[in-house]
């Protein structure tokens, strides 16, 4: 109810809620390409990712906050492009300041990191507040890790005034770095996100391995083990690795090993065409010849076994 308001009071910052969407999911599609769960979207679910995000697992974590990480990018670009009634370059970035470099001048426009923060908590956060259960708990702290990435990596962006250029006067303004410093930052808590369980109070959190250090606010937290997504399994949201590429040579996830789990893969044969040998002529055209290439691609196989078709 709280984001259907929300909707209806400001569809143009839904426009760019809606963009952000899209510039997320492109980024957790990247991240994960070479992984056998490979962030799919699934077409005419609107969940987007179907049943994997009923299990509160790592991917989970992940999916909420670069989620909420892409809606705060997204509403701070358009507030400083004046796409957007409510806001505008960040108003608090006036008058002098200093940096390890001296004294500058506030100016240009900054990046105003806080509003979209502030509507991104009040419409991403509104459907968890609803309910007070653990996933809920998880869900809320998750999508401020993602938030609170974005602000990490703001920087600060000076012009230079005087004579011949030199730093005698300089003007600077804060600025969204590129989105993909958010996602691979992102992508490393993943990585070192921490297994745990609700306290007796059903206030927070404790470890779920003693031997696990706690959970700090920028960690991402789950609270049940992933599937290992080897086969098609509708009820853990898992669409299997059968038919996915893989790489032979390559001895990390993305390898036909670890991503054909074990069953093999097929070989094909593929010839394409690229551009090469480009050359600039004066002026102002690239003229290139085409090339054909043969490749092996690598291609998992699909599982044999006859239980697998209980589990689809």
């Amino acid at each position: 109810n709280k984001q259907r308001q929300l909707c209806q009071r400001y569809p143009d910052i839904m426009q760019s809620v809606g963009e952000g969407a899209k510039e997320w999911i492109r980024e957790c599609q990247h991240q994960f390409r070479h992984h056998r769960w490979n962030c799919s979207t699934l077409d005419r679910d609107h969940t987007v990712f179907g049943r994997v995000m009923l299990r509160s697992s790592r991917e989970a974590a992940f999916v909420y906050a670069i989620s909420s990480a892409g809606v705060v990018y997204a509403i701070t670009r358009a507030c400083s492009q004046g796409e957007l009634k409510a806001c505008g370059c960040d108003p608090l970035k006036r008058g002098r300041s200093r940096d390890e470099r001296g004294e500058f001048d506030w100016g240009g426009c900054s990046d105003n990191i806080h509003y979209g923060i502030k509507f991104a908590k009040a419409f991403v956060d509104a459907k968890e507040k609803k309910v007070k259960d653990a996933r809920a708990l998880m869900n809320l702290h998750n999508n401020r890790c993602g938030r609170t990435a974005v602000k990490r990596f703001l920087q600060l962006e000076c012009k230079c005034h005087g004579v011949s250029g030199s730093c005698t006067l300089r003007t600077c303004w804060l600025a969204l770095s590129d989105f993909r410093r958010t996602g691979d930052y992102l992508r490393k808590k993943y990585n070192g996100a921490i297994q745990v369980t609700m306290n007796q109070d059903g206030t927070g959190f404790t470890v779920a391995n003693k031997n696990f250090r706690k959970p700090t606010k920028t960690d991402l937290v789950y609270f049940e083990n992933s599937p290992d997504y080897c086969v098609m399994d509708k009820s853990a949201g898992s669409l299997g690795t059968a038919g996915r590429v893989c790489n032979k040579l390559s001895r990390g996830t993305d390898g036909c090993e670890v991503m054909c789990c074990g069953r093999g893969y097929d070989t094909t044969r593929v010839t394409r065409v690229t551009k090469c040998e480009c050359k600039f002529h004066w002026c102002c055209a690239v003229r290139c010849k085409e090339c054909e290439d043969t490749v092996d691609v690598h291609t998992c196989k699909a599982p044999k076994r006859a239980e697998w078709l209980d589990q689809t």
